[in-house]
């Protein structure tokens, strides 16, 4: 779940309600809209930080994924050309940045303070329903857990899953079939089948 902080960071003080598809967004970006830029990114921008959260397990890192993401996307421009779900193209960037966010944040050593931090993180217990359920898909291989996320979580449909992660969309419903399969069968997470 992402801090309290990060939520504060992300509350929507005014809501973008720009009526335009991000396709047009796209084209009036290309003809040096900035402000169209701005409302791709306030649309998009809680979705990249909790989806880089997921792979990097900290705020800061997610928050770093965040703006080198959308600036991975603003040197597409001009030129660029939306040919799917905007999702569907940003997933694999912001995988690509954060697994390398974490990777290079993995290289630094912790201090005696930041190692007693996590151990007390660790100690504060969530409800047992929430925990339990993670437990459960952390049981999940990664690509299982994946799909299972980008399916559930996000929203995306199976051929944009199968477009963003890369692999036909046979293997994408296998991989959701097998993940729902495991989940109904682990006890933990039994009880949100039977609702």
């Amino acid at each position: 779940m992402v801090g309290s902080s990060l939520k504060q960071n992300f509350v929507e003080s005014e809501t973008q309600t720009d009526p335009r598809t991000d396709q047009q967004l796209v084209a009036a970006i290309n003809a040096g809209d900035a402000g169209a830029f701005e409302v791709l990114y306030h649309r998009y921008r809680d979705w990249v930080v909790h989806l880089a959260y997921r792979f990097t397990g900290t705020e800061d890192l997610a928050l770093d994924v965040l703006q080198e993401t959308f600036l991975y996307l603003l040197r597409k421009f001009p030129g660029f050309r939306l040919t799917a779900h905007i999702k569907t193209f940003l997933y694999p960037a912001v995988r690509h940045l954060s697994i390398g966010a974490r990777q290079k944040a993995g290289r630094y050593q912790s201090t005696d303070a930041e190692q007693q931090a996590l151990e007390y993180a660790a100690a504060e217990t969530p409800s047992t329903h929430s925990s339990d359920l993670a437990a459960a898909l952390a049981n999940l291989t990664d690509e299982h857990r994946e799909v299972l996320l980008l399916r559930f979580v996000d929203g995306l449909a199976l051929r944009e899953i199968s477009d963003a992660v890369g692999v036909p969309l046979g293997t994408v419903k296998s991989r959701l079939h097998n993940a729902l399969e495991s989940l109904r069968n682990d006890e933990r997470a039994r009880e949100f089948f039977e609702r």
